[in-house]
């Protein structure tokens, strides 16, 4: 009887192309930060851009971090019972260390008057959300449609990160619908 079930060796190699391909993918956004925000602090156009540290990313990052060391871990468990080679999970382990490495790396962010930039891309305003409870040293930003997947932090210093809470804040303020009851605005 055959089995069309893929064999483990496969399952890896889909497994760690598909990592790869997350890792490039990151790699070129993060290379465009430069290009994007080439200038820090305020912008001509009304806006804000600030750069972050590496340990502002560390905090940003924490759940990301702990979440790829498990993944780090997990395969050397499975490898026996498996019957997968061990290069894959060599080259699995040296791939999420470089996606570490990627998380950690000082971004740059920047909010304008339509959109926000944070790692390489940018997001429209109308896509975004202040989430209600805030983290003490970032800024929890939500994606609209995007559910429990959807938290975009920002990282950086207190004093850059108090002033962009205020340009976000100003950025829904303008986006929110005024509602009026009779003559008077609520």
């Amino acid at each position: 009887m055959t089995s069309f079930l893929p064999t483990p060796e496969q399952m890896a190699f889909a497994a760690v192309s598909i990592l790869a391909v997350i890792l490039a993918w990151d790699a070129f956004w993060l290379t465009r930060q430069r290009k994007d925000i080439p200038e820090l602090g305020m912008l001509a156009n009304g806006g804000f851009a600030w750069k972050s540290e590496g340990s502002h990313e560390l905090i940003r990052q924490w759940g990301n971090l702990g979440s790829m060391a498990a993944m780090m871990v997990l395969p050397w468990g499975l490898l026996e019972a498996s019957n997968t080679p061990i290069i894959y999970a060599i080259v699995w382990d040296v791939l999420l260390c470089l996606h570490l490495i990627s998380l950690t790396v000082p971004k740059r962010y920047a909010i304008t008057s339509t959109h926000l930039f944070a790692d390489g891309q940018s997001y429209p305003w109308e896509r975004l959300r202040l989430a209600k409870r805030q983290p003490k040293r970032r800024i929890m930003l939500l994606r609209n449609g995007w559910g429990p997947f959807g938290p975009l932090p920002l990282g950086g210093d207190p004093t850059s990160l108090g002033t962009a809470k205020e340009y976000i804040l100003a950025m829904e303020q303008a986006r929110s619908p005024k509602r009026f009851v009779g003559d008077q605005e609520e």
